[in-house]
């Protein structure tokens, strides 16, 4: 080690470890094809995600599919779809 290195130290126990946050989605920026997650699909749509999942309960937003148990993601054809069945009403 070198006399201007600094060892690198492992965090301390229950230390949260810093998160970087998840990236803003603009349009532009969107896959057309493929899926999105929950972050995404709200920077395209100007709802909270209360109301995201009521829509989907009610059937007036997309249904989501469910990749394993703990990932859940819109096909991106569909939420462009929906986004451009409303016309400018969200």
């Amino acid at each position: 080690m070198s006399p201007h290195s600094t060892p690198l130290r492992s965090p301390t126990p229950g230390a949260a470890l810093p998160v970087a946050p998840a990236p803003s989605t603009t349009p532009a920026q969107t896959p057309v094809a493929g899926f999105l997650r929950q972050p995404q699909v709200l920077g395209l749509v100007p709802i909270s995600k209360s109301t995201l999942w009521r829509r989907v309960q009610a059937g007036t937003f997309p249904l989501p599919v469910k990749l394993s148990e703990r990932v859940t993601v819109w096909r991106a054809v569909d939420v462009h779809h929906w986004i451009g069945e409303q016309g400018g009403r969200s």
